[in-house]
């Protein structure tokens, strides 16, 4: 009798610190992805295949799949010396979720933004 009463809060407390538990973990993955795409393009020669193809190989090392990459200015070469490259990752929690259907993240986008400042010649 008491565990029918108490079984619908322990399990909504059980799926919802899984949900928020995957939310925190990937939004620092994407975090992480969003770094390592800057890194690449602040260097000389970079394309913005280049800053792509770093994105998706963390996510990919990550185990995350479905991000969305922009980059401005596109391409990050057409920055001047010292001026910004802006990185930003993005992605719906309902690609990532653990749960087949997210209870309180469902329809929400995760996204980070890294911006690193440009090394070229002067």
């Amino acid at each position: 009798m008491e565990f029918a009463i108490v079984a619908p809060l322990f399990f909504l407390l059980v799926f919802g610190m899984v949900e928020f538990g995957r939310m925190v973990m990937v939004q620092q993955v994407i975090t992480n992805a969003s770094r390592e795409g800057a890194r690449i393009g602040v260097l000389d020669g970079t394309s913005t295949a280049d800053v792509q193809a770093a994105v998706a190989t963390y996510l990919q090392n990550a185990a995350v799949s479905g991000g969305s990459v922009t980059i401005a200015p596109d391409p990050p070469t057409s920055a001047g010396y010292g001026e910004p490259v802006t990185v930003t990752v993005s992605m719906p929690f309902d690609q990532v979720s653990w749960l087949p259907s997210p209870i309180f993240l469902g329809g929400r986008t995760m996204s980070a933004t890294t911006v690193m400042r440009r090394e070229t010649v002067k």
